[in-house]
C-alpha cells in the first residue's frame, strides 16, 4: 500500500466555501482605497484619512485572520489526517504566515 500525500489528493482551499464572501470584503476594501486616494486628492484634513486609513487596516487584518482560520480549519486539519510529517509542515506554513502579519 502507498502512501497518500497531499499533492496527490484533491484539495479545495478552506475559504473555498466563503470565496463570495472574502471577494466582497476584497471589492469593498478596494473602494475604502480608492476613497482614501480621494481624500488626499482633494486635500481633506490628515486625522480624517488616518482614520480611514485605520478602519483600511482593520478590514485587511480582518481577511487575512479569517483566511488563517479556514487555513488552520481545512489546510491543517487534512494534512494532520494524511501523516504527522505533513501536518508539521502544514503548521509552519500557518506560524510562518502568522509571524508575517505581526510583523506587518
Amino acid at each position: 500500500m502507498t502512501e497518500t500525500s497531499l499533492s496527490d489528493t484533491v484539495h479545495h482551499h478552506g475559504y473555498i466555501t466563503d470565496k463570495d464572501k472574502y471577494l466582497n470584503r476584497l471589492k469593498r476594501i478596494e473602494g475604502q482605497a480608492r476613497g482614501i486616494s480621494r481624500m488626499v486628492d482633494e486635500e481633506k484634513y490628515c486625522i480624517d484619512i488616518l482614520t480611514q486609513i485605520s478602519a483600511l487596516t482593520r478590514a485587511i487584518q480582518g481577511v487575512a485572520t479569517g483566511l488563517l482560520d479556514d487555513h488552520l480549519k481545512h489546510c491543517v486539519l487534512d494534512a494532520a489526517k494524511l501523516s504527522d510529517e505533513a501536518a508539521k509542515a502544514k503548521i509552519q506554513e500557518a506560524t510562518d504566515a502568522i509571524t508575517r502579519l505581526v510583523r506587518s
